[in-house]
């Protein structure tokens, strides 16, 4: 897997590369249908729920059988309870298909595509997010153009610290190396994502608040 895809997510970004919403998510979550990699006990506490690529392309998996190929959640709940014998993330580790609105893999045992809870043998085209995640991912990572120069809080990044736009680097972590004497150059230099634009916003932004 690339460096560039990001590895941890928040229910947010989740919600904005499968379409789900936290409705659906912590439902189940609270069933035990798909449960993230991190989950703390309190689920108001900061970044409570963490997860991973692996989680995001399972989930995503999930809701292009729902969506696409309207598989019902009470197919997919017993597909998870038939796939656990294979694999401990069976959306994203096995390669799944469909029939008739009907969940199919490829069986271990004799490499034949059958449906997973009725067990009849079938020929069908695979579906395989996993790709498309790790491009959409990517490009969660670039910066947008009117991102440049622009600060921004949200409650998800930083504890809603001040940040830059488009990173959790923040606004505070730039005033403090500017107080140690690094010039803009330098300060990009510790945080290539940056530009000059970057930095003296962050200062003016510094400046501003300190007024």
């Amino acid at each position: 897997m690339s460096n560039d895809v990001i590895a941890a997510f928040t229910q947010e970004q989740v919600q904005s590369l499968t379409g789900l919403t936290t409705g659906q998510l912590r439902h189940w979550e609270k069933i035990g249908f798909f449960v993230p990699g991190h989950a703390a006990e309190s689920a108001r506490s900061p970044y409570s729920r963490i997860y991973s690529f692996k989680d995001v392309v399972g989930l995503r998996t999930i809701a292009v059988l729902m969506g696409k190929h309207g598989v019902s959640m009470h197919h997919l709940k017993k597909v998870a309870e038939k796939l656990s014998a294979y694999s401990a993330a069976p959306w994203s580790e096995i390669k799944l298909k469909v029939w008739k609105r009907e969940v199919q893999f490829d069986e271990p045992e004799t490499g034949r595509t059958r449906g997973v809870v009725d067990g009849q043998y079938v020929l069908l085209e695979i579906i395989d997010v996993i790709e498309d995640m790790r491009r959409d991912a990517a490009a969660m990572r670039e910066r947008k153009s009117d991102q440049v120069g622009k600060i921004e809080k949200h409650r998800y990044v930083n504890h809603n610290q001040a940040v830059i736009a488009g990173t959790r680097i923040s606004v505070g972590a730039i005033q403090r190396l500017a107080e140690d004497g690094f010039s803009p150059d330098q300060i990009i230099a510790e945080y290539p994502r940056l530009t000059k634009a970057d930095v003296s916003a962050a200062l003016k932004h510094q400046t501003a608040m300190a007024a």
